[in-house]
């Protein structure tokens, strides 16, 4: 006997929230229960195989048993025989510096780093929320070559050879693997990355960790897959994308993964593409996804067959990011269609 197929909803995922030494004693306004806390939680994992389903026909399970187990037209055409959930989206929470760090790209990491799943790590951020003087510094100045930067390292003077970007709530910045990089202190960020944990660690700032111990660097492997020439490393343009009942903005597209974001100002209907699942996070309000409730720092993923569904904000503004992963000449045509040329569609767009 064939079984019904099943009724595509859109899910909801359980965070899974990390320490860091770098982290936060409160996540509030987005997770207000994680107050107070014992100790520094940095990061809020929204896609991790690990993270629990809990809503639908999945409920319980993880998102690695779940992403085995669904339909391919949930997944979508592009990712029906994807092994593996391709993104990772998460919070983070600084109130000191990360590491400076550098990732490497698909190829170094299939030859180099099969054990740890063999994928760079190409990754955008969305700044949430950022104190003023708040910075990221993200590139290297023009003329920065191995030598200097080796004797930045030994002097202890790395920042100074950095692109310094100041962010503001609102800010995008695309991250190519290969680009060192650290987040400052004093925001809240919305990291989308293709699936990969490796980071080779350059200055860590002295830190030790509960033990007392230093954290593991990665030199030699940070300089073997560091990009000491031009970078694409950058604040994106918001560009408009065609929609009817919110304002709806292309922030960054690559490969990888695109990200939308979209600014309700009242209940609205979309639809799914069938080529693709998406994940909705919602950044600053509480409301009702198909009558489901949904709150500040969710994230939902959508099944690429779900057709259409419905979003109504309780409160306003309201912002929720979109993400998912596109056919560039897709994301181009919508572009061309809202009446951007071809120049300002490489803004945001990157092969």
């Amino acid at each position: 006997m064939s079984r019904e197929p099943l009724r595509p909803e859109p899910f909801r995922l359980e965070p899974i929230f990390s320490p860091r030494i770098w982290g936060a004693r409160s996540l509030a306004p987005l997770y207000p229960e994680k107050s107070d806390l014992k100790e520094p939680l940095g990061e809020a994992w929204l896609t991790g195989f690990d993270c629990r389903v809990a809503s639908g026909p999945f409920k319980g399970k993880t998102l690695r048993e779940a992403w085995q187990e669904m339909p391919a037209e949930w997944r979508g055409s592009k990712m029906a025989d994807r092994g593996e959930f391709p993104l990772l989206v998460k919070f983070i929470f600084p109130t000191d510096k990360l590491s400076i760090q550098v990732h490497p790209d698909d190829a170094y990491a299939k030859a180099h780093e099969g054990g740890a799943g063999g994928r760079g790590k190409t990754e955008m951020w969305h700044v949430v929320s950022a104190e003023p003087h708040a910075q990221i510094l993200a590139g290297l100045k023009p003329g920065v070559d191995k030598r200097a930067f080796l004797e930045g390292l030994e002097k202890e003077t790395l920042e100074s050879l950095f692109q310094a970007h100041p962010v503001r709530a609102g800010d995008t910045i695309f991250v190519p693997a290969g680009t060192p990089h650290t987040i400052g202190s004093g925001m809240i960020i919305l990291e989308v990355q293709e699936y990969s944990d490796l980071t080779y660690r350059v200055y860590d700032y002295g830190r030790v960790d509960a033990q007392g111990r230093p954290r593991e660097l990665h030199i030699d492997k940070a300089l073997q897959v560091m990009n000491f020439g031009a970078t694409s490393a950058r604040k994106t343009s918001r560009l408009s994308l065609p929609a009817d009942d919110l304002q709806r903005s292309l922030l960054v597209a690559c490969p990888y993964f695109a990200v939308e974001e979209w600014e309700p100002a009242g209940p609205f209907v979309m639809r799914t593409d069938p080529s693709h699942f998406d994940l909705l996070v919602s950044i600053s309000a509480d409301g009702f996804l198909n009558q489901i409730p949904c709150r500040r720092g969710d994230c939902w993923l959508l099944p690429a067959n779900l057709g259409e569904y419905n979003f109504l904000p309780l409160e306003k503004p309201a912002t929720l990011l979109r993400t998912y992963p596109p056919d560039l000449n897709v994301v181009r045509a919508e572009l061309w269609e809202a009446g951007h040329d071809k120049t300002v569609a490489r803004e945001a767009v990157f092969d």
